[in-house]
């Protein structure tokens, strides 16, 4: 019998997608805030996000499913019991995200807020000219899934795509310009457009920061959905107040929530969610997500390679 515990949110339909797998698992489904150690006794694998130093209770660990992507937290030495494997749901939340930012990035090109305001007001009032995303340069930092995702479509609506990822790797054909951090600079001058969706690592802290939108187009558009860590909050300040930046979206910042007395909140032409872009607000993101874990179940039980396997060193999925 193999001992399962999933302490993401699911719903009654998910949950009969796990437990009709097979009949030599026992599965458990405990709230992430309610788990104790004694709940981790015997279980070989655990489905959803968990304070990671509870895991060091599950000593007969194998697998080890995260319900995001980013793995922060999970990758330092000893978190994960020794023989077990740590996975993602990379996969899960790119046609929802993407979908997001391009809602969020016409807001700003179109100016759709201001006319929530006038509707609020009762005022039938033209306001101020409205830019295209068509022939523009989209640059995208961070390109695992959720990048890829927002590339197909930019490119979709006639825009030139560049992406920069960890790693080189073979160009897609949907975009025209695949590259390293190593040209990061080279390309946010060419960029009207930039979106990340960079993880909250070390080595991407803070890598939006004065230098870094000084060298961005006059009147660029900005959008961060990945970590707020990876955006200094002065400069992206200071960016909007000179006018650097036509505009931003941020669904992400640093800290969460965002603390009330925030300048962010008052900078011009900004546009702050909490977080929402991702997470269970899409069905299909959740329904994918019981998918991985559904499939990475059967290998466990096989005894065959798991999906989404996340290198301990890098942090990122293995081949992404």
């Amino acid at each position: 019998m193999h001992k399962v515990l999933v302490v993401m949110d699911i719903l009654e339909e998910q949950k009969a997608t796990l437990d009709n797998i097979d009949s030599s698992l026992e599965i458990n489904y405990v709230s992430a805030s309610n788990v104790v150690p004694e709940d981790l006794k015997d279980v070989v694998a655990i489905i959803g996000n968990l304070d990671p130093s509870l895991l060091a209770h599950a000593n007969n660990l194998k697998l080890m499913q995260l319900n995001n992507a980013g793995t922060e937290g999970f990758t330092k030495k000893g978190i994960i019991p020794e023989g077990a494997v740590l996975t993602n749901a990379t996969g899960a939340y790119g046609v929802a995200m993407s979908e997001f930012m391009i809602g969020m990035l016409f807001t700003m090109m179109k100016h759709l807020d201001l006319y929530t305001i006038n509707q609020n007001k009762n005022m039938w009032q033209p306001e101020r000219l409205v830019n295209t995303a068509y022939g523009k340069t989209v640059l995208i930092v961070g390109f695992g899934n959720i990048g890829q995702e927002f590339g197909k479509r930019m490119k979709a609506m006639g825009c030139k795509v560049l992406a920069i990822r960890k790693h080189d790797g073979v160009k897609p054909d949907y975009i025209d310009g695949l590259y390293t951090m190593d040209s990061f600079y080279d390309c946010l001058k060419e960029a009207d457009i930039v979106a990340t969706a960079l993880p909250g690592y070390e080595d991407t802290y803070k890598v939006f920061d004065k230098k870094a939108f000084d060298s961005m187009k006059d009147g660029a558009y900005f959008l961060n959905v990945g970590r707020g860590t990876a955006v200094d909050n002065d400069s992206i300040y200071d960016a909007l107040v000179s006018g650097k930046l036509s505009g931003a979206a941020l669904d992400v910042t640093d800290p969460e929530p965002l603390p009330s007395e925030s300048k962010l909140w008052n900078a011009p032409n900004i546009f702050i969610t909490p977080h929402v872009s991702g997470g269970y607000r899409v069905k299909e993101s959740q329904d994918r997500i019981v998918d991985i874990a559904a499939s990475n179940l059967k290998h466990l039980i096989n005894g065959e390679p798991y999906e989404n396997i996340v290198d301990m060193k890098t942090g990122y999925r293995i081949n992404e």
